[in-house]
C-alpha cells in the first residue's frame, strides 16, 4: 500500500543482449511485465530497421489467423477459452503450420463454391424446364398466330419472314424479379415486336449467388426470328444479368434433360454433404488452436517490435537496449534474463547494468483491482509527476463520501450498494466481463467506486433521515407536540392538515437532539426547508474549507523535508503562505460558524449576530455597531486579514526572488561536500545529491562551468510570470472554490424535492385508493415508481452527483497541490494484449 501514495522508485538500465538469446530473453521480460524500453534509433524509418521481414511475416500469419477465424465463424463453430498462456515460439516453427492449413481450406472453399454454384445452376435450369413446358404447349397449340402481320402468300403459300430466309429461335433463362418489368420494355422498344415474351414466377426462393440471400427469380423464354434479332436480345439479356440456359428443341430432348439434371443435383447434393463434414471437421480442429496460435503470433509480433528498438554494438553480435524498471524489480530481470539465455542455449550470458541519466522516469503506481478505479479517476487529470504525491488513496474516502453528501438517501443507497456488491461477487464472471457494451464495461470496472459511493449514501442517508423521501422514526422524535401547552397551539392545526412550524423556544416541546441524523418530525413541518436550507449551506463551507485545507497541507508531501525534493525554500515561501492565507480568511469563516453554534441557544437564535455581515466588514476593517461574538473580535480580525495580505506578496515574490539569489548571489565553493568520495559506481546518486542540494541553495560545482550552465537553464522572466500567474489563480480561486463546494448544498436540496415529487406524483396516488380494486391498482404504480427511480433518481440524479464530485476533486482539490505532468509507465508486457483480440473478433 505504501507505493499507492507516490511512484515507485524507477532507474535508467541498459541491457545487454546476446544476438542468439535475445529473442528468448525479450520474451522473458514481456511475461514479467516489469520493464518499459526505450527508441534508441529514433532517426531510422520503421522500414529500414533490422527486424521489418519478421514483423511482415507475423503480419501474414495474422491475416491467415483472421480468414481462419472467419470461416470458423462462418461454420457456427464455438471458439475456445482463453485459460492458456503459451510462450512464444519461432515463426518459422507455426508459420508453416499456419501455411499448410490456409491452402488445404482455400482449395476445400473453392471446391466447395464450385459446388454449390453448379448445384445453382442446375436448379435454376430445372426449374426453368419445368416452366417452359407450359409455354411450347401454348405454342404449339397456337401456330404462331401470334404474328398477325405475316400474312401468306396466296400464290406460293409462303410468309414474307419465310421469303427473307429467317427462322424462328428461343432464348430462355432467368431474371430477378424486380427486373422483369423494365426488360420487358427494353426488348419491345429494341426489337420493334419481332419478339414474344412469355414469363412465369417461380414459387420457390432461389439463392442470389451474389449475395447468397433468398430472392424471388421470372422465368421467361423469348421467341425471335432471324439471328440479327437474337444477337440483340443476348445482349439486352447480359444487361440485365439473365441466367441463361440451352432450350431443348423437342418433348423427348427435354425429357433426357430433366431425368440428367436430377441424377447430377442428387449426385452433388452428396458431394457436397461429405465436402462440409470434412471441412467441419478440420475447421474443428483448427478451432481448438486458434486462440493458441493467436496468442502465439501477437507475441512474436511484439517481440521483434521491441528488437527494432534495440541498436547493434559494433560486433553486431550483441543487442544493446535501454528500459526504465522499478528499482526493486532489478532483480527480477537479471532472473528473466538468465532464463532467457539458459533457454536458448547461449554461450555468453545477457545482463543488465544500472546507468545514471538526467532524464525524468515515467510514474509507476502499482494498483490492484479495489484502487484501479479510483487511480483511473486521478490519471483522467493528468498523470503524475515522477515521485509525486498521489491523490488516489485520498480519494478513496473523499470521492464517494462528497458524492454521497449530494446523493444522501439510504433508499437510493441502497439499490446502489446491492448493484454493485453483486457486480462485486460476480466480478469473475466471463460473460459480464466480456461484453461489447461500452456503458456496461464502464459500470463493470468502477464497481467498487458505485459500492462505496452506495455505501456511503446510506450513511448520509440517515444523517437526513431521508429514505424514498420520507423519514424513519427509529428512536422517538425529540419533539413533544402532545403537550398539553402545544395542544391549543398545533392539535386543531395538526387535525386540519394545515401548517406545522417547529419552534425549540416554545417551553416543554423540545426535550432533546435526536440520536441520529435530523429529527424525523422535520418532514412534517412547514419551515423544514428553511431548516435544511441553513445545514447544508454551512455544511457544505465547512467541507469545502476542510477538503482544500487538506489538499495545500499535501504540499508538505512533496516537499519531504527530512528525505525527498528537499525543497525548504517551497515549504517557507510557497506552502506556509498558501496556507495562511486560507485559514486567516476562510479558516476564520469557518470558526464563526462552529463558534455561533456553541456559543449562542436558540433562544438567543433571533438576535444572535449575522456571520455574513462580520465577514464581510472583516475586508473592510469597520464595525457597523452590530453585536460582536466575542470579545475583542474587531482585534482578531484586523490581525488575521494583515496576516493573509501580507502572505500575498511573499507568495508572489518570495520564490523568483530567492532563485535570482540563488543562482546570482550565493558563492561556490571548490569543493562538493566531499561527495567525490562516494564508492566507485554511484555516479547516479552524486547526480541525485548535487541537484537536490541545488535546489536547497548549497551546492557546489566548479565556478567556471556551473553557474553558466545554471544561468542558461532558468529564465526569471519566465519564473516570475509563473509564479505571477500563481498567486492570482491562487487567491481568485479560494473564493470560487469556496462558493464551488456549494454544489453540495444544492445538488443534495434538488435530489431530495425531486424524490419527494416523485412520491407525491405517482406513489402516493396509488396509495390513495381505497377501493377493493386498489391492491391491483398499486401493482402498476408500484412499477412506475421503480422505473422512474432507476432511470431519474440513481441513473441520471446519480451521474449528475457523480460528475460534480469529479470536478470538486479536480478543480478545487488536487488544483492545490498536485501538478499531473508526468508521463505513465507503459512495460512491455504480454499481459496486455489480451485488449486486441475483442478488436479481433475474440469473444
Amino acid at each position: 500500500m505504501g507505493s499507492l501514495f507516490r511512484s515507485e522508485d524507477m532507474c535508467l538500465a541498459q541491457l545487454f543482449l546476446q544476438a542468439g538469446s535475445a529473442y528468448d530473453c525479450i520474451s522473458e521480460l514481456g511475461e514479467t511485465g516489469l520493464v518499459e524500453f526505450r527508441d534508441l534509433n529514433p532517426s531510422v524509418n520503421c522500414f529500414q530497421r533490422k527486424f521489418v521481414n519478421e514483423i511482415k511475416r507475423c503480419e501474414e500469419m495474422e491475416r491467415i489467423l483472421g480468414f481462419l477465424l472467419r470461416e470458423i465463424k462462418k461454420a457456427d463453430l464455438p471458439l475456445p477459452d482463453r485459460d492458456v498462456n503459451p510462450v512464444a515460439p519461432l515463426p518459422k516453427h507455426i508459420m508453416e503450420q499456419l501455411q499448410r492449413l490456409e491452402a488445404e481450406l482455400s482449395e476445400v472453399t473453392r471446391n466447395k463454391e464450385k459446388l454449390q454454384k453448379n448445384l445453382r445452376e442446375l436448379t435454376e435450369y430445372t426449374h426453368m424446364l419445368h416452366v417452359t413446358k407450359n409455354f411450347a404447349q401454348r405454342g404449339s397449340e397456337a401456330q404462331y398466330e401470334e404474328f398477325p402481320f405475316l400474312e401468306r402468300d396466296a400464290a406460293l403459300d409462303y410468309t414474307g419472314m419465310q421469303r427473307m430466309g429467317a427462322k424462328l429461335g428461343f432464348i430462355s433463362g432467368l431474371i430477378q424479379r424486380p427486373k422483369i418489368e423494365a426488360f420487358e420494355r427494353m426488348m419491345w422498344r429494341v426489337c420493334k415486336g419481332y419478339t414474344i415474351l412469355s414469363y412465369s414466377e417461380i414459387d420457390e426462393y432461389l439463392e442470389d449467388p451474389d449475395t447468397g440471400e433468398p430472392t424471388k427469380s421470372v422465368v421467361f423464354l423469348i421467341s425471335y426470328w432471324g439471328e440479327l434479332i437474337g444477337q440483340k436480345v443476348k445482349k439486352i439479356c447480359d444487361c440485365y444479368h439473365c441466367h441463361l440456359y440451352p432450350y431443348p428443341s423437342s418433348r423427348e430432348e427435354r425429357t433426357d434433360v430433366v431425368e440428367g439434371l436430377g441424377t447430377r443435383i442428387q449426385d452433388l447434393n452428396t458431394v457436397l454433404l461429405r465436402t462440409d463434414d470434412y471441412l467441419r471437421q478440420v475447421l474443428k480442429k483448427a478451432s481448438e488452436s486458434v486462440y493458441t496460435w493467436y496468442i502465439e503470433v501477437k507475441k512474436m509480433k511484439a517481440i521483434y517490435y521491441v528488437l527494432n528498438l534495440c541498436s547493434l554494438d559494433v560486433t553486431n553480435k550483441c543487442l544493446i537496449s535501454e528500459v526504465w524498471c522499478p528499482v526493486g524489480d532489478l532483480g527480477a530481470v537479471r532472473q528473466a534474463l538468465e532464463e532467457g539465455s539458459r533457454k536458448s542455449g547461449a554461450t555468453l550470458p545477457s545482463f543488465v547494468n544500472r546507468i545514471p541519466s538526467n532524464d525524468t522516469p515515467p510514474t509507476l503506481i502499482k494498483t490492484n483491482k479495489f484502487t484501479s478505479g479510483f487511480q483511473n479517476i486521478v490519471d483522467a487529470y493528468g498523470v503524475g509527476t515522477y515521485r509525486e504525491v498521489n491523490p488516489a488513496p485520498f480519494t478513496i474516502i473523499t470521492f464517494p463520501f462528497l458524492f454521497a453528501v449530494m446523493f444522501g438517501d439510504l433508499g437510493h443507497g441502497l439499490i446502489m450498494a446491492v448493484f454493485a456488491f453483486w457486480m462485486v461477487l460476480y466480478e469473475n464472471n466471463r460473460k459480464l466481463k466480456n461484453t461489447r457494451n461500452e456503458i456496461w464495461n464502464t459500470f463493470f470496472e468502477g464497481r467498487y467506486i458505485i459500492l462505496l459511493m452506495g455505501l456511503f449514501s446510506i450513511y448520509t442517508g440517515l444523517i437526513y433521515n431521508d429514505c424514498f423521501s420520507k423519514s424513519l422514526n427509529l428512536f422517538g422524535s425529540g419533539w413533544r407536540y402532545t403537550h398539553r401547552l402545544m395542544t391549543r397551539a398545533w392539535g386543531s392545526d395538526i387535525a386540519a392538515n394545515r401548517f406545522l412550524i417547529l419552534d425549540p423556544n416554545i417551553t416543554g416541546v423540545f426535550k432533546g437532539p435526536y440520536p441520529l441524523g435530523i429529527d424525523p418530525i422535520w418532514n412534517l413541518a412547514n419551515n423544514r426547508l428553511t431548516f435544511l436550507n441553513s445545514y447544508k449551506m454551512k455544511m457544505s463551507v465547512i467541507l469545502g474549507i476542510v477538503h482544500m485545507s487538506f489538499g495545500v497541507v499535501l504540499i508538505l508531501g512533496d516537499l519531504n523535508v527530512c528525505c525527498h525534493f528537499r525543497k525548504k525554500s517551497n515549504l517557507y515561501l510557497v506552502f506556509l503562505p498558501e496556507l495562511l492565507f486560507m485559514w486567516c480568511l476562510f479558516g476564520y469563516l469557518v470558526f464563526m460558524v462552529v463558534y455561533k453554534w456553541l456559543a449562542f441557544s436558540a433562544a438567543e437564535s433571533k438576535t444572535a449576530p449575522s456571520i455574513l455581515i462580520h465577514f464581510i466588514n472583516m475586508f473592510l476593517m469597520q464595525s457597523s455597531g452590530n453585536q460582536l461574538l466575542y470579545p475583542g473580535q474587531i482585534g482578531v480580525q484586523g490581525f488575521l486579514l494583515v496576516i493573509a495580505l501580507l502572505s500575498v506578496p511573499v507568495l508572489l515574490l518570495g520564490k523568483p526572488l530567492y532563485l535570482y539569489w540563488l543562482h546570482n548571489g550565493s558563492q561556490r565553493l571548490g569543493m562538493y561536500r566531499g561527495y567525490e568520495r562516494v564508492r566507485r559506481g554511484s555516479e547516479e546518486e552524486l547526480s541525485l545529491m548535487h541537484a537536490q542540494d541545488m535546489e536547497e541553495g548549497s551546492g557546489h560545482s566548479d565556478p567556471s562551468t556551473s553557474r553558466e550552465h545554471q544561468k542558461e537553464q532558468i529564465n526569471f522572466g519566465d519564473e516570475f510570470l509563473h509564479q505571477g500567474i500563481h498567486t492570482i489563480e491562487y487567491c481568485l480561486g479560494c473564493v470560487s472554490n469556496t462558493a464551488s463546494y456549494l454544489r453540495l448544498w444544492a445538488l443534495s436540496l434538488a435530489h431530495a424535492q425531486l424524490s419527494e415529487v416523485l412520491w407525491r406524483m405517482v406513489m402516493h396516488l396509488g396509495l390513495r385508493v381505497d377501493t377493493s380494486l386498489g391492491v391491483l391498482f398499486l401493482v402498476p404504480v408500484f412499477g412506475l415508481f421503480a422505473v422512474l427511480t432507476v432511470s431519474i433518481l440513481l441513473v441520471m440524479e446519480g451521474l449528475s452527483a457523480f460528475l460534480h464530485a469529479l470536478r470538486l476533486h479536480w478543480v478545487e482539490f488536487q488544483n492545490k497541490f498536485y501538478s499531473g505532468n508526468g508521463i505513465k509507465f507503459s512495460p512491455f508486457s504480454f499481459a496486455l494484449l489480451a485488449s486486441s483480440f475483442d478488436h479481433d473478433g475474440f469473444p
